[in-house]
């Protein structure tokens, strides 16, 4: 009689059930970690030699420890909170609402409580923010003042008379990674004000890497304009013939050289770079620019953090191990990089058309060199078109 009773309870109020169930999931499935599991987009969608990626989606929630220990940085000012939001706003929307990894900004003086809020608003990822400490921020006392000032007041190129910037590219070069609040890091992603994304991100980059021994990677390769850099490949070949012991064995050595063997000036634009931080803190990188540094030539001249990185990059590690992020769609004042077809399929919304750095010798050139490296016995070469001798961009990429 019981059992009956009981029954018969059940049945009056399965429906009530049925309903909270389905309510329940649908709930869950709103959830952007859930959805990001369930979707059939997520499960195929590769990106170019990508490996299969196995992780916990649980743990791209905000307090969840993710995958990979990393985090988007910035070395930024209270100026750049207006730029810095709308790249946050698209980073977020393309990737980072999904994986929650935490934005780290640095500044050489206190943050306002305005750009802190500002930036706290676009996300549910935890914001970290820091101040550069004198060492890192500074003209050397190694430098001669003298000259330093007759150098700053002749400059014929842009930034020529600003301290800033010299001190900005020396952080970027060497110090940024050494900062405390990376010191946990394995991976970092380097944003900057102002950029643009136009794709979205259906996997982790930061994963991708980690599994696929990867230790660099980028998406615009360019010619440097030489007159801020006239002795910085000389130094760099005092420095191979003192310490060869460096150079690693499968290096890109030769996409740093014409066709004359001459320093061509190709190298990877940094302010989109995506770095396992091993590579920065090896001995091999940080002897590099402690080279470097003691030469005078971030102040000297104007030696940028883009080149110092690509020559290290270049000399350091294998082919193997750097990779061209051609998937995603990306604009830094004066230059766009869009994936072929974007106009017309994909999750990209930018117009190929006007994407010309694809073709461009420094790209063409590393895609060859790596090619016959890694896979010299290809049917398919690496060549996607013709190239186009692109001359270095001019323009401001940091405000005094």
């Amino acid at each position: 009689m019981a059992l009956t009773s009981y029954r018969r309870l059940v049945w009056r109020h399965l429906p009530i059930m049925i309903v909270g169930i389905l309510a329940g999931y649908i709930v869950g499935c709103n959830k952007p970690a859930v959805r990001q599991t369930l979707s059939f987009k997520h499960i195929f969608s590769r990106t170019p030699q990508q490996t299969v990626i196995d992780v916990d989606i649980n743990k791209y929630e905000p307090n969840g420890v993710k995958p990979v220990k990393a985090a988007l940085v910035a070395l930024v000012r209270n100026s750049d909170l207006f730029g810095l939001r709308s790249t946050i706003r698209q980073i977020e929307d393309r990737f980072n609402a999904r994986h929650n990894y935490p934005y780290i900004f640095v500044n050489d003086v206190e943050f306002t409580e305005e750009f802190k809020r500002g930036v706290r608003d676009l996300t549910q990822a935890h914001v970290h923010f820091g101040i550069l400490d004198e060492e890192s921020w500074k003209v050397p006392e190694w430098i001669n003042r003298e000259r330093y000032e007759h150098v700053k007041s002749t400059a014929q190129y842009p930034h020529g008379e600003k301290d800033s910037y010299r001190k900005m590219c020396r952080f970027q070069s060497g110090y940024l990674h050494r900062h405390p609040l990376l010191a946990d890091l394995d991976f970092y992603w380097r944003i900057e004000p102002d950029v643009e994304y136009y794709c979205d991100m259906n996997y982790d980059p930061f994963v991708f890497m980690q599994q696929n021994g990867l230790k660099y990677g980028w998406n615009i390769a360019m010619p440097e304009f030489m007159a801020t850099i006239p002795t910085l490949w000389n130094t760099t070949m005092q420095f191979v013939t003192e310490h060869p012991e460096l150079l690693a064995s499968d290096s890109l050595w030769p996409w740093l050289l014409d066709e004359h063997g001459n320093y061509n000036g190709c190298h990877f634009w940094s302010n989109f770079e995506i770095v396992d931080l091993s590579f920065y803190r090896s001995t091999a990188y940080q002897t590099f620019f402690d080279y470097l540094d003691r030469a005078g030539g971030f102040f000297y001249e104007r030696w940028g953090d883009a080149p110092v990185h690509s020559i290290a990059a270049a000399l350091f590690l294998n082919a193997s191990q750097v990779h061209y992020f051609d998937d995603i769609g990306y604009f830094h004042p004066s230059v766009l990089t869009c994936p072929r077809d974007a106009r017309t399929k994909g999750t990209c919304v930018c117009d190929s058309n006007k994407s010309f750095v694809q073709d461009g010798i420094c790209t063409i050139r590393f895609l060859e060199l790596k090619q016959s490296i890694v896979n010299p016995n290809a049917t398919k070469l690496a060549r996607l078109g013709p190239v186009h001798y692109t001359e270095p961009i001019i323009h401001s990429m940091l405000s005094p």
